[in-house]
């Protein structure tokens, strides 16, 4: 009998340890949040990133963690950038010329950790970046007015005629009437091309003919696209710019434009910024700027 009765008692011990783990783990995350994530190496197309490791809070059966590396786009909204079982990773999908908010966390089987602070880093710039000046200082008047510069920030010369420039916005309740116009450029707005490009929401334009009726955006939803600006010709050297080009546009009814949800706006400053919400390609590839940095 004395023998059963400490085997009861040693049963009982090891359940209520068991009971005040799980408790434990049920106040907080059951991992230890990463170290704030440091930047190791900072070229074009390629940063290089480590943090302090995780552990689990309370020892066991833990299993191999895994860190997730993301970009706070918001309140419990993140853009996944990659994942790691070790504590550094080389990210090669960002724009060069870009500021990146980024942060760590760990993942594992039963177990999770806070996110880590954010790191905030401008990559290694590309072969080219853009810098803007908002004109206009009213954001909901009829027209959309800025200067936008390039400037060749390689080491070899710059083709202009394989450059892509796109300015982000949406067309507030559907209406997709923009006339592009150039202004005045230093290199002569008879050298650049502009085209407006929007994205039709799924099913087409109301009363497109499609069975059965497609889903489609409640009047009023914005639709997003761009104003694309390219080059006929013309060569940068290194640290050469076009000089200014001063665009406007407007709807063909003149009607109000709200700039404050596009992409590519920024407020008025009278200061000329690298507005790495414009996105530059070259040959098809990004070389500055992400709408989803």
């Amino acid at each position: 009998m004395p023998a059963r009765r400490v085997t009861a008692t040693i049963a009982l011990a090891a359940l209520a340890s068991l009971l005040a783990v799980n408790a434990a783990r049920a106040d907080g995350p059951a991992i230890s949040t990463p170290g704030t994530p440091v930047v190791v190496a900072n070229e074009p197309h390629q940063l290089t990133l480590s943090w302090a490791p995780s552990a689990w809070v309370e020892p066991g059966a833990e299993q191999p963690i895994n860190y997730e590396v993301q970009a706070p786009l918001g309140p419990n909204t993140y853009r996944f950038l990659g994942s790691t079982t070790d504590t550094t990773i080389t990210l090669t999908d960002l724009a060069p010329g870009t500021t990146y908010r980024i942060a760590v966390a760990a993942r594992a089987l039963g177990g999770y950790s806070d996110t880590s602070p954010t790191t905030t880093v401008r990559t290694a710039a590309g072969r080219a970046t853009v810098s803007y000046l908002n004109l206009d200082w009213s954001p909901t008047n009829n027209q959309i007015q800025h200067l936008l510069k390039v400037t060749n920030t390689g080491t070899g010369p710059l083709d202009l005629s394989t450059v892509r420039i796109r300015y982000h916005l949406r067309f507030e309740g559907g209406n997709t009437s923009l006339v592009p116009n150039c202004d005045w450029a230093a290199l002569g707005c008879d050298r650049i091309r502009q085209t407006v490009q929007f994205f039709v929401p799924p099913g087409g334009p109301p009363g497109a003919m499609t069975t059965p009726a497609p889903p489609y955006p409640a009047p009023g939803t914005p639709v997003p696209g761009w104003v694309e600006l390219t080059f006929t010709d013309g060569t940068l050297a290194p640290g050469q710019s076009t000089g200014p080009i001063q665009l406007r546009h407007h709807r063909h009814s003149w009607s109000t434009i709200d700039e404050r949800d596009d992409p590519s706006w920024l407020a008025a400053t009278g200061q000329w910024t690298e507005n790495d919400r414009i996105t530059l390609d070259v040959d098809g590839v990004r070389e500055f700027g992400d709408t989803y940095s």
